[in-house]
């Protein structure tokens, strides 16, 4: 049985791999915050991956097909794609969030909370502390801008027409600004580690 065929063998054969190299290099016991530090690595791909999805080609290909007269028009993408791509993305951003907490909290090593002192942007945390507050503002965003308005525009829950446009808008614009906000966002994740670019 071939594990590529399915999306869940597909990422057990992915864990099973990374288990393998990390036996066949040798272990010095667990990291707890090297393990963290991968799970928010994984599910902030999850979320920005399909934020860029969205932005770059979903909305610009809806809107290709509403125009596309006796094409098959939007309705495969928002009944069958959208419904699924914004369970994972807004999970992705839950995951995301978490995990950039807990790694926060044993990346610092001295006297307090590392989470705290990354959301009161004390040294030596400022940079990745501006960094969780704008993926903060992001999952804000998700779930109280971008996730009610999507149920609106896909019909999970009713809506009228104006409220369907005006939620169009809104769902819109949040997406786009975290589209905004990821970019220095991810500046600020990697630049604690390595330094900013300037």
């Amino acid at each position: 049985m071939n594990p590529l065929t399915s999306i869940l063998g597909t990422i057990i054969s992915g864990f099973v791999l990374a288990i393998i190299i990390i036996l066949a290099l040798g272990t010095s016991g667990l990291n707890l915050w090297s393990l963290e530090v991968w799970a928010h690595v994984l599910a902030g791909i999850t979320w920005i991956g399909l934020l860029y999805y969205f932005n770059f080609v979903q909305v610009p290909a809806v809107g290709e097909a509403l125009g596309d007269e006796g094409g098959p028009g939007p309705a495969a993408i928002n009944k069958y794609v959208a419904p699924r791509a914004l369970l994972w993305f807004r999970w992705g951003a839950v995951a995301t969030w978490l995990t950039g907490a807990a790694a926060l909290e044993q990346l610092y090593t001295g006297e307090g909370s590392g989470f705290v002192k990354a959301f009161t942007l004390q040294d030596p945390l400022t940079i990745i502390g501006i960094g969780a507050w704008l993926g903060t503002i992001m999952l804000f965003n998700v779930w109280v801008l971008i996730w009610p308005n999507q149920k609106k525009i896909l019909g999970i829950v009713e809506a009228s027409a104006d409220e369907i446009a005006g939620a169009k808008k809104v769902a819109l614009m949040a997406s786009r600004t975290n589209t905004l906000l990821s970019i220095p966002m991810l500046m600020c994740m990697v630049g604690h580690g390595h330094g900013l670019p300037f």
